[in-house]
């Protein structure tokens, strides 16, 4: 049997690679996982017996979280009762422990920024806040809570109110980044924009009459609506309607009867493009706003868009589609493969590839395809060792619904392993994972996938731990499990002829003729044959 000695790297974007021999295997459990809604934050408790009540659910609810962690709807409803309660510091450890396996809607961190926000006081207070938000936007794209963190940071900072250089710095960074993650939103983009354009336009009206400055802030506000006129958003005419009033009113504007007049030939150029290519999405937004339809819909839609974005063949715009589109359907799997792979091949970023592949995985934990390609986008970019072992390590603990999905996952580090060797990895790291995956799987395997790993095993042993004893001990230990199983004498014999041991073949048909095999009663027969072949 062939066993999976890839010599190379699969390239990216390539599906895993397969170490299917077919077989049985028993389901594996899968977790209690469930789309992330925006009503799981804010639905409403009955009351069923007032505090008393709360506090004994308050109690099961910790006790069913202490068995089974990845219970969804437990975290949920434990949050919901804390914060009914007012137990800030066991909802805040609530928060923090179901953060641990899953990712928080957009609305569960703006609660949770909301209440650490109403308790705050002092530096280490905003920081905490800061913090929130910081990992709230990393997980999903949400307009929403990209516009509570600016609002924030705007309010709260000392350094930005003040309008100090660092603070002014700072904000225009962070704004920065919010119009990377959310200003090619088609249809709510322009919120993001135009907060940063509110924020320059107060900075203007604080000037101290240093015209050089004044003339330098009015320029940054210009730069901001000519980048926005040149991106397709929803409400584009009404933007360039703004910018036409903006500059009569900054004393440029002559005649305003024109739609365009006084606008710059490069800058209407660039509008008119936005809206032609806004028109050309149109009927995508159209659809996607559209709240009867069921989730089924909706994502045949996202893929239709996302694949029409491709073609487009700008990248940026299809990852802010893709980020669209897993924030809407977060347990996709269609969406996070689609996603994962696209930019595998297209952008190949190291901190982009290991964020998105962190948040699939923590989305559809049981998707094992998603953990094998984890792995090796992590191995392309070149990851630590470390890395490397702790990802794998999560994938394991993962509930997959067939063992052949852990096999695969055991052979991807195995290759990944091997492949690293010239780098000096140790050979014993191989024969570790070797030994786990045995003891693992082997009770539940099916006969082809336990043959396809111990062949494997001896291979690596033989060819690259250079070490025969080892190899036979594979098969030796094998037989001592599996030893009715004709296909594994086999496989041992197989072994010791491809390298010329022909007196160590004869010796192992020998040890077969008292053995009964599981089958139709004419192993012995076939094995003399072969025997007397040698």
């Amino acid at each position: 049997m062939a066993t999976p000695m890839e010599e190379d790297l699969p390239e990216a974007g390539a599906p895993p690679p397969s170490h299917d021999a077919g077989g049985g295997a028993e389901d594996g459990e899968k977790p209690a996982d469930r789309p992330p809604s925006d009503s799981d934050s804010d639905s409403s408790d009955s009351d069923d017996g007032g505090d008393g009540g709360d506090e004994l659910r308050i109690q099961a609810l910790e006790r069913t979280l202490q068995e089974q962690p990845l219970d969804y709807d437990s975290h949920v409803q434990l949050i919901q009762l804390l914060r009914k309660s007012g137990n800030i510091e066991k909802l805040r450890a609530a928060r923090e422990e179901m953060n641990k396996y899953f990712p928080l809607t957009p609305k569960m961190w703006q609660d949770w920024a909301k209440d650490e926000i109403s308790l705050s006081s002092g530096r280490g207070s905003f920081d905490d806040v800061e913090k929130l938000y910081e990992c709230g936007v990393q997980e999903y794209l949400s307009i929403k809570l990209w516009r509570d963190y600016l609002d924030y940071v705007e309010e709260h900072d000392q350094s930005v109110s003040q309008c100090t250089q660092s603070g002014l710095s700072k904000m225009r960074d962070l704004y920065e980044r919010a119009i990377t993650a959310g200003g090619l939103h088609v249809t709510e983009g322009s919120k993001l924009w135009e907060a940063y354009r509110e924020y320059e336009m107060a900075i203007l009206t604080m000037s101290d009459g240093n015209d050089e400055e004044k003339a330098k802030q009015v320029q940054r506000i210009r730069v901001l609506f000519h980048r926005q006129l040149s991106v397709p958003l929803a409400d584009i005419d009404s933007t360039l309607a703004e910018y036409k009033s903006w500059e009569a009113e900054e004393g440029s504007g002559k005649d305003q009867d024109s739609q365009f007049n006084d606008v710059p030939p490069n800058v209407l150029s660039a509008y008119k493009k936005a809206s032609e290519m806004y028109n050309a999405r149109k009927q995508y937004e159209d659809q996607l706003s559209d709240t009867t339809e069921s989730e089924t819909n909706k994502l045949q839609v996202f893929l239709k868009y996302i694949k029409f974005e491709e073609s487009s063949g700008d990248p940026a715009r299809v990852q802010v589609l893709y980020e669209r589109a897993v924030s809407e359907l977060p347990v996709s799997s269609d969406l996070w493969m689609g996603y994962t792979s696209y930019l595998d091949r297209t952008l190949k970023v190291p901190a982009i590839l290991k964020s998105v592949y962190h948040r699939a995985t923590r989305n559809c934990t049981w998707i094992s395809d998603l953990w094998v390609r984890y792995l090796l986008s992590l191995e392309r970019i070149h990851a630590s060792e470390d890395e490397l072992r702790h990802v794998f390590e999560q994938a394991i603990r993962c509930s997959f619904p067939s063992m052949k999905e852990y096999l695969d996952i055991y052979l991807t580090r195995v290759d990944s392993l091997r492949r690293r060797m010239p780098a000096g990895l140790d050979f014993e790291l191989i024969r570790q994972t070797f030994v786990a995956a045995a003891e693992f799987l082997s009770p539940q395997l099916g006969t082809e996938e336990l043959l396809l790993l111990h062949a494997y095993w001896a291979k690596l042993e033989c060819n690259i731990g250079k070490d025969l004893a080892a190899a036979r001990g594979v098969w030796e230990n094998t037989i001592k499990k599996s030893g009715s199983v004709l296909e594994v004498w086999q496989h041992y014999i197989s072994m010791e002829t491809e390298m010329g041991h022909i007196h160590e073949a004869r010796s192992l048909y020998k040890r077969c003729y008292s053995k009964k095999f599981a089958g139709s009663g004419s192993e012995p027969v076939q094995m003399m044959e072969c025997y007397e072949m040698l």
